[in-house]
């Protein structure tokens, strides 16, 4: 009998992330947050291309990523730093205080040595430049967000 595929699946109890058999799965749930629909819709494609990923919503602004974040409880958040009202890092800030759980990827055209402190105060776990976003690129970050979690809990 063949073993079923490894999935990234989010655990509910001891919350923490770790690979399951797909007889197990929980997805891990994402939020797309980003003022420009074309890249939402890319970013979807990167989610979806991912086995145990599962887009629960998108937001365009970081009001309405606040909002989205309280009403579908998501485990990532892709959240570009360049957003109309509040910016994407302090829309982390305010999420990561609310939800200190969740984690928090910081995404923009720029360079990631602009944002070195930035990221590091408003509590993302990591700042990827959207040329570098790709579904490999998300699975390594995702790895590393949850290797550090079981480390701390464990």
């Amino acid at each position: 009998m063949a073993t079923p595929p490894l999935l990234w699946c989010w655990h509910s109890g001891p919350e923490f992330a770790s690979p399951l058999r797909s007889t197990q799965v929980m997805p891990v749930r994402v939020l797309i947050v980003d003022d420009v629909e074309s890249f939402r819709r890319a970013a979807r494609a990167v989610v979806q291309a991912i086995n145990g990923f599962e887009v629960v919503g998108e937001a365009a602004s970081g009001e309405e990523s606040l909002e989205k974040t309280r009403v579908v409880r998501p485990h990532l958040i892709l959240m570009d730093v360049n957003l109309p009202g509040i910016s994407g890092i302090e829309a982390t800030r305010r999420i990561k205080e609310e939800f200190p759980r969740t984690v928090v990827l910081l995404l923009s055209t720029r360079e990631a040595l602009e944002f070195v402190g930035p990221v590091a105060e408003s509590g993302a776990a990591a700042y990827i430049p959207k040329s570098m976003f790709s579904p490999q690129r998300l699975i390594e970050v995702w790895k590393g967000t949850v290797a550090g979690d079981e480390a701390t809990s464990g």
